[in-house]
């Protein structure tokens, strides 16, 4: 069965790439099709409308269409832009972590409905409570993840430096978001 050659879906934008002089590949991690990746052509000229809805960690619905190389984003509507977290660095740091594990964990295009579901939750809980509470919201989505993932039994926990280094075996490589937000709140071991 050929996939269809354009498709609405909706995502949380985890990273952009620039790319030419106008463009940016966009990683997108959507609740029908998974982790995907598109390019939005023109998207960094100043007369670009899309452009402040393809921001990182922004939920939004999108039309995609396939093409032999990589696919593009030629619609976008924002759902939520997370609006009162881009003006706390604490909680941005953190938002940053979500995606950039989700990045790491997840291979391209294989729908994972619970994660979608569970990151959705996580971003909307960084927005509410204490600075305090935020490394709590993100240890408890870190376990979540890697238990419905299946990295770690559900009987099993990390906490701290031990969380973090389970999570770069796993993936190989170190993570760049979670040192900075860990100095920034001051958890150097927590």
């Amino acid at each position: 069965m050929m996939a269809p050659r354009v498709y609405k879906a909706e995502g949380i934008i985890l990273k952009r790439k620039n790319v030419c002089e106008a463009d940016r590949i966009i990683t997108i991690f959507t609740k029908e099709y998974g982790k995907v990746r598109v390019i939005a052509k023109g998207i960094r000229k100043v007369a670009s409308r899309r452009a402040p809805h393809l921001e990182v960690f922004t939920r939004v619905y999108v039309v995609i269409h396939t093409s032999k190389s990589l696919e593009s984003v030629s619609e976008v509507q924002p759902i939520e832009v997370y609006g009162y977290m881009r003006s706390d660095i604490a909680r941005v740091s953190m938002a940053y972590y979500l995606c950039e594990l989700i990045d790491s964990l997840l291979p391209e295009k294989q729908e994972h409905r619970d994660v979608f579901i569970l990151l959705t939750r996580a971003l909307n809980d960084l927005g509410k409570g204490t600075v305090a509470s935020i490394y709590g919201v993100s240890k408890i989505f870190t376990l979540e993840l890697l238990w419905t993932l299946g990295f770690l039994p559900r009987n099993k926990s990390f906490t701290g430096d031990k969380l973090q280094k389970f999570i770069e075996t796993i993936t190989e490589k170190r993570m760049k978001s979670t040192h900075f937000a860990r100095q920034l709140m001051g958890l150097s071991h927590a």
